[in-house]
């Protein structure tokens, strides 16, 4: 039961989505709530309470924020990352995501193909860092990083 049940992303202080994103953004969501591996790990002599999790994403006071509780509701804890290493990634993940969503219209495939899987590779990278930042908080394979970080990317859209 080490898993997210359910997400939810706190973008009230942003501006509104384009197409795009929020179509990356329903994916990545539905992705996640259909397979992911979300653990915390044990504290001192505190026991580690059982998941299911209610994830709640936010960005505050230049922060990402990871809200979590129990799936009947009961609070589990929150923790912050700073968003200086999620910077330059999240940066490049959009030039290429771009690049890609033109591409989409007017390129070849085989050219299509050449943009994405660089694209693949910045989001493996983006992945790479989330997992390191979360060391010690929780514990999640890499495709629910890959994921987690399509969200993030999601959230620092409008910073």
């Amino acid at each position: 039961m080490s898993r997210i049940a359910h997400i939810e992303i706190d973008d009230s202080h942003l501006p509104p989505p384009t197409p795009e994103i929020e179509q990356e953004r329903k994916v990545a969501i539905f992705d996640l709530l259909e397979d992911n591996s979300f653990a915390l790990p044990a504290r001192g002599d505190q026991p580690v309470p059982p998941g299911p999790y209610r994830l709640s994403l936010a960005i505050r006071e230049r922060r990402l924020v990871f809200d979590l509780a129990q799936e009947e509701g009961a609070r589990v804890g929150e923790f912050h990352l700073s968003l200086s290493p999620f910077r330059q990634v999240v940066k490049d993940y959009w030039q290429i995501c771009e690049s890609y969503f033109d591409a989409v219209k007017k390129l070849p495939p085989s050219q299509i193909e050449a943009i994405d899987m660089a694209r693949r590779g910045i989001h493996n990278e983006g992945a790479r860092v989330l997992q390191e930042r979360l060391e010690g908080k929780a514990e999640v394979d890499i495709d629910t990083a890959r994921r987690l970080f399509t969200l993030i990317c999601v959230l620092h859209y409008g910073m």
